[in-house]
């Protein structure tokens, strides 16, 4: 199986690499818009602590809206089903910055995965604390979990997100008028903030996401990370919101439940079997990286991987 998962990686990256030229950087943010969009990089993270890794597998990146994911866990372990009646778990079927369901749904969050309901989960996961404390909980959770550390903050990209960060702003007031809040809005944004911009390799990301394919429980350390309720009700909703409006058209080629990050990174995770994570800068249209998500439908369908199979 291990010649059969590295070369159908190999295969997975040479025909997807044609595509990194034909995606965007995200511009937006300033910082971003000057990595270099034909980088790329897969890596496979299997239970028995092997790595299965092909292109720029070892460059770190910002992980961006991936971080979603692994606040969300701290979050659930912390609240439990508390966390749901300040934010939903259904799909958008809206870009991640829309504002338009907020003022229909009185500032509920359609899902955690979208910009409006991560700053709600953040927000909830500060529990009264300081935004340093609460950084570095979140920045030694994804050390822990990626069992390196050497992970960190890129603050150049947190502050070019922070500069250019007017929309999140607008989101984060506008649920706070309808009081599901429960800090200071640019409390909660400064906590924002930094966690997307977690810098991580794809080696690192696929080590930390290994657990999500396990019921919560490391396979490598035996330790038991977060509940498998929680574990289960995480990869629905990366399921089924883990890509803006693209998370459908995801589920449908990919097959697993997955969260891409407008810096290029999507990490995938094939239940029972591995955590895989992927990294090309160019996005498509829906803010999911182009080359990414072609190299793993084609690795998915190699390995008959997909849990719809």
């Amino acid at each position: 199986m291990s010649e059969e998962i590295q070369k159908h990686l190999y295969d997975a990256f040479e025909h997807a690499k044609p595509y990194c030229s034909q995606g965007r950087v995200a511009d937006y943010i300033p910082a971003l818009a000057e990595v270099d969009p034909l980088k790329f990089g897969m890596a496979v993270a299997l239970p028995n602590g092997e790595y299965y890794c092909v292109g720029d597998a070892d460059e770190p990146f910002s992980i961006q809206s991936v971080s979603k994911v692994f606040t969300l866990s701290l979050a659930l372990e912390r609240l439990g089903d508390d966390l749901w009646n300040s934010v939903g778990r259904e799909p958008s079927g809206s870009s991640f910055n829309s504002i338009v369901q907020l003022e229909t749904e009185c500032g509920k969050p359609r899902n955690p995965l979208i910009n409006a309901g991560a700053i709600v989960t953040t927000d909830r996961l500060i529990d009264g604390r300081s935004v340093e404390v609460t950084t570095e909980e979140i920045l030694a959770f994804m050390r822990e979990r990626s069992d390196d550390a050497t992970v960190f903050i890129d603050e150049d990209v947190a502050s070019s997100e922070a500069a250019t960060g007017s929309r999140n702003r607008s989101l984060a007031h506008f649920m706070s008028a309808f009081s599901n809040m429960r800090h200071p809005v640019e409390t909660s944004l400064s906590v924002y903030f930094r966690q997307c911009a977690i810098a991580m390799s794809t080696r690192q990301l696929a080590r930390a996401g290994l657990h999500y394919a396990f019921g919560g429980t490391d396979p490598i350390s035996g330790k038991s990370v977060m509940s498998t309720v929680n574990c289960r009700n995480i990869n629905a909703v990366m399921m089924g919101c883990g890509h803006y409006d693209n998370s459908g058209e995801f589920s449908t080629r990919v097959g697993l439940p997955g969260k891409s990050g407008v810096g290029g990174g999507i990490l995938t995770i094939a239940p029972g079997r591995a955590a895989i994570a992927v990294w090309s800068p160019g996005l498509n249209q829906a803010g999911t990286s182009l080359a990414g998500s072609m190299a793993l439908e084609y690795f998915t369908d190699a390995l008959d991987w997909s849990i719809f199979a």
